[in-house]
């Protein structure tokens, strides 16, 4: 069993112009997972987005699954990020964007937030875009797992951050390592799955506190695995500003 159980699903709010997100924190059930802030897996029509808005003190990332999000900026950024591609922006001291939908009738993908230190809240803002190609996926015993940050992931950050996206065949088996010095956790978007035993469904995740987890796919499943390195300073969540 794992040492320290701590499960719980994610809450479909609206958020932007038109669009829904299934939040897995910050919750009134869940506060954000250091260095996390916040987690959303986000459904966005051809007609809701993300219009002009404002973010300073810290990095996001979004992925996409389906569809594609254009990221337009006051740095002069204008690119899209399509189906299994994603894009970094750093807000730092502060950066003006948005993220509307491209020409697709679903655009389905994460967002996570991850904190800046104190020290580095004032830096300057900066953007990155990643496609499909560029990030590398493994393929074995019926598991793929693709990777976004750390290792070989392309994805650049301030923070010591893992992030695996990984589909398992029904019955496959795949052994997350997780180093010493993070702390994260696993969502299940897609069916379900066990991890060390313990059962979870689909728009649930799992706290992983055990350095070793062994997933089991109960059906065809589909998850991402995130941790990192946590900054032990507190985490001041002031709507699209952290502070």
């Amino acid at each position: 069993m794992i040492a320290e159980m701590k499960i719980w699903r994610a809450i479909e709010m609206p958020e932007g112009d038109g669009a829904v997100v299934k939040r897995l924190f910050p919750t009134p059930a869940m506060s954000p997972i250091d260095p996390f802030i916040l987690l959303d897996e986000f459904f966005v029509g051809p007609d809701a987005g993300f219009p002009d808005h404002t973010h300073r003190g810290f990095e996001a990332i979004t992925y996409m699954l389906e569809g594609g999000f254009n990221h337009k900026d006051n740095l002069g950024n204008n690119s899209m990020a399509t189906e299994g591609g994603a894009q970094r922006f750093t807000a730092g001291k502060g950066i003006v964007h948005s993220e509307m939908p491209g020409n697709f009738s679903v655009n389905h993908g994460f967002q996570l937030w991850v904190n800046l230190p104190k020290k580095s809240k004032q830096i300057a803002p900066s953007y990155q875009l990643v496609n499909a190609r560029e990030i590398p996926v493994t393929h074995e015993n019926g598991v793929s797992i693709s990777t976004l940050a750390g290792d070989t992931g392309p994805i650049e950050l301030h923070t010591p951050v893992h992030y695996r996206h990984i589909a398992m065949e029904k019955n496959a088996h795949y052994h997350l390592s997780i180093p010493e010095s993070h702390r994260g956790f696993c969502y299940v978007y897609h069916n379900s799955a066990a991890f060390n035993g313990t059962g979870i469904d689909a728009e649930q995740a799992i706290m992983l506190f055990d350095r070793t987890i062994e997933i089991t796919a109960l059906d065809n499943v589909k998850l991402i695995a995130i941790t990192g390195t946590p900054w032990n300073e507190p985490i001041k969540l002031n709507g699209p500003f952290v502070d």
